[in-house]
């Protein structure tokens, strides 16, 4: 499942070389879990832990562009909710979202990010906390860690770590994804009733491949220190935008549609979760991997995903830079899903409404089959007339 257009660029979307160096490692207390889970760090049998990390990714590296380019330090704030959102939806996916304690590491280049620009990360974080406890989501705020390293970090990185108990009978275990049941996809993108803007639904998730084919090479010639020397000349910034150029489709500028928070769905999964937890057999957030990432869960199942959201505006402007087939953009990107429950028919129509009730489009996206004993995991996706298949 190689996706060249990302791989030559230094990363990989489905990191198979990590999950072979971690499959020896014990599973925790529900394997095959979208989260792991290991027995309670007070010693309850009766509960759970979960340690969790994630971060906005190289994102801060679009963050850092938009202050050189227009001297506003504003545009940091958004990497802390994207970092923390990277951990609270994973979470969320085993049925866990409330006393989150969260702890932040900031890893910066001190020659090229100063105090403002950190400062702003920090306001970033009590501005996302603020919007989820309204949400009755509750995060404590455990302090962190701002390390300057310079030799190592070209500008700058936000991560998240969060520990969270929760009950094992309130557990969503994705190993126990059914065959007859159907997805529900929550919309990545436009404007949900909790957001104060538009958001392109791009996440913190393909933000190497999508910078790199979104923006021109100005600022490979200008900005040396926003990309890896490792990666070739002719696959740094080959698009055609610059950062204050109209995302086509939309009336905001490319750099806003690519450092959009990261989405949080947790005001829709908490209600959710409340009224219809026992109908569901798993839930994925389609963020490493995008909408191949449900490949790792559940046993002997083909994944079908027959009715995709049309792609948003900004994924149709990667795909138009010509630098990515459809097939690796599924695989990549989220591609206008990220969530997605897996759940008995007679609720879908639930779920939806409690989606649209914040603004948020939903919509069935495809169902889940049976193959025989011990088959490998396959997801099928569908989309425009053509068909790529995941295994």
């Amino acid at each position: 499942m190689a996706a060249e257009s990302y791989l030559s660029r230094g990363v990989s979307p489905t990191k198979d070389d990590v999950k072979k160096a971690v499959a020896n490692q014990d599973k925790g207390a529900f394997p095959g879990a979208f989260c792991k889970l290991i027995e309670d760090i007070a010693g309850d049998p009766d509960y759970a832990t979960a340690l969790h990390a994630d971060g906005a990714g190289t994102k801060s590296s679009v963050a850092y562009l938009m202050y050189k380019e227009t001297g506003n330090y504003d545009w940091f704030k958004g990497l802390a909710q994207d970092s923390l959102v990277m951990n609270t939806d994973d979470l969320a996916c085993v049925g866990c979202y409330e006393n989150l304690s969260l702890s932040n590491t900031i890893g910066r280049n001190a020659h090229l990010v100063d105090g403002k620009a950190i400062a702003k990360v920090i306001e970033g974080y009590d501005e996302a906390i603020a919007k989820l406890s309204d949400a009755g989501v509750g995060i404590k705020m455990c302090g962190g860690e701002t390390a300057d390293v310079g030799d190592l970090v070209r500008t700058l990185i936000v991560d998240s770590t969060i520990v969270a108990r929760i009950k094992k009978t309130d557990v969503i275990n994705a190993a126990n994804i059914k065959p007859g049941h159907v997805i529900v996809g929550l919309a990545s993108s436009g404007q949900a009733s909790y957001e104060d803007a538009y958001n392109s639904g791009i996440s913190s998730n393909g933000l190497t491949a999508a910078r790199h084919m979104l923006l021109s090479k100005y600022y490979a010639d200008n900005y040396k220190e926003s990309y890896s020397d490792t990666v070739p000349y002719d696959k740094v910034y080959c698009g055609k935008f610059r950062l204050t150029d109209n995302l086509p489709g939309t009336d905001v500028s490319v750099g806003a549609a690519i450092l959009s928070p990261t989405r949080t769905f947790l005001p829709i999964l908490v209600p959710v979760l409340k009224q219809y937890r026992e109908s569901i057999s798993g839930i994925i957030h389609c963020t490493g991997g995008g909408q191949a990432k449900c490949r790792d869960f559940g046993k002997n199942i083909r994944i079908v995903k027959d009715n995709l959201f049309e792609l948003p505006p900004i994924f149709k402007a990667i795909y138009e830079s010509g630098e990515i087939p459809m097939k690796e953009m599924f695989q990549v990107f989220n591609c206008g899903h990220r969530i997605e429950f897996y759940c008995d028919e007679s609720v879908a129509q639930g779920i939806i409404d409690i989606a649209k009730s914040f603004n948020v489009d939903a919509q069935v996206v495809g169902h889940v089959e049976a193959l025989p004993e011990g088959s490998e995991n396959e997801v099928i996706v569908k989309y425009n007339g053509e068909e790529f298949l995941y295994n």
